[in-house]
């Protein structure tokens, strides 16, 4: 096990912060990215990447690492999402939960779970209504987001575009096709004996819910909260391809036993769904935690060679590795996305950033500022 040292502080536009309604970019982030000076967060309420650029830190504290100069890009300005809106202000949330970069592409994957009422309790409540809203589910057509955006060079930093050319290759924004009640790959698991019964119980209740994405050469893996069998995690691995005749359609491939286009791994993470999946050498990292609305507990595990599996897998607790135990709160501070983080000091092992959901009182600062833990791996 190793131990947290240092922190990152997320500075954020005060005006791009607030969301309304009394929620903040800052309280409820999903998702972290580190390329090169900048680092990639994202709010799973929004339809949106935020962009963050490493400064000097004023401090000059040794083990704080300062972001700010805060841009946020609109998913609507590079791809046709499921659900459209005349103003973006109106756009349904894409619940994103992952993020990756291949060299090329900047990948976003939303939940592609459906949502359950959640009655406020408070004086007066009408038991008649809070039953009514305990048995609504609804779906947000954005969550159905599997997408690539080209990330390209740009005066020292990184833009995202709707297309570019980069080493000679011409590069398109495109997404799994998909409509307000799902897409391909949901189309697909329909009939899937492991996953298709819980297409249609909202992510909370255990139900089906993506909160990881990792990208290796022509592999997704897509990391499961939910569901979790008999304390078996999932991860499916897919591959996509442009559509020949619209370069913005992306479509599954051929990649499972007898062409299924998708194939299942199951990681025996005690209990646990995946929070978030990273990318370490042949490894994958990740972060495991409850799959109910409960606040831990929550640890990082290693798949030893996960990154290229020969074929379907099913990895017991004995062949992965328990690295970190991420401290959690009542109510606050749950882990819900990870990336390497290199200092740029010389560092011989990068370490992990963790950034939280709900993120506790003391993590904030002044009106648009929040710290993310960093921890050291061995």
């Amino acid at each position: 096990m190793v131990e947290k040292t240092p922190v990152a502080t997320l500075e954020f536009d005060p005006q791009l912060n607030e969301l309304g309604k009394g929620k903040a970019l800052r309280d409820g982030l999903s998702v972290a990215l580190q390329i090169d000076n900048t680092l990639w967060v994202a709010n799973d309420e929004t339809v949106s990447l935020e962009r963050l650029t490493h400064l000097a830190n004023a401090d000059n504290k040794p083990d704080t690492y300062h972001y700010a100069q805060h841009k946020q890009f609109l998913l609507s300005h590079y791809l046709a999402l499921p659900a459209t809106a005349d103003d973006p202000a109106d756009l349904e949330e894409a619940d994103i939960e992952g993020l990756a970069y291949d060299g090329d592409y900047l990948w976003v994957v939303g939940s592609h779970s459906l949502k359950r009422k959640n009655p406020k309790l408070q004086d007066g409540l009408d038991l008649d209504k809070a039953r009514k809203q305990l048995a609504k589910v609804s779906h947000d057509g954005n969550r159905y987001l599997l997408a690539r955006i080209p990330l390209l060079a740009s005066e020292g930093t990184y833009e995202l575009a709707k297309s570019g050319i980069h080493d000679g290759r011409k590069l398109h924004a495109a997404l799994l096709e998909s409509n307000k009640k799902g897409n391909e790959l949901t189309k697909l698991l329909q009939n899937d004996k492991h996953l298709g019964p819980f297409l249609a119980i909202p992510g909370k209740d255990n139900g089906f819910d993506i909160e990881g994405l990792a990208v290796v050469g022509e592999r997704i893996f897509l990391g499961l909260r939910g569901p979790v069998l008999r304390g078996w995690a999932v991860i499916l691995e897919i591959g996509v391809q442009e559509d020949k005749a619209q370069p913005s359609t992306l479509v599954l491939k051929s990649i499972g036993p007898k062409g299924r286009r998708y194939r299942k791994h199951f990681l025996q993470l005690g209990g646990l769904g995946i929070r978030d999946l990273c990318v370490q050498g042949s490894d994958l990292l990740i972060l495991a935690g409850p799959t109910l609305d409960i606040d831990g507990p929550v640890s990082i595990f290693r798949w030893v060679g996960g990154t290229a599996p020969e074929d379907e897998a099913l990895v017991p607790a004995s062949e992965l590795q328990r690295i970190l135990e991420v401290p959690y709160g009542e109510g606050v501070d749950h882990a819900e996305g990870m990336a390497l983080f290199n200092s740029g000091k010389g560092q011989a092992k990068p370490s992990l950033l963790v950034v939280y959901d709900a993120a506790a009182e003391p993590r904030k600062r002044g009106e648009s500022m929040v710290t993310a833990d960093i921890f050291k791996l061995g």
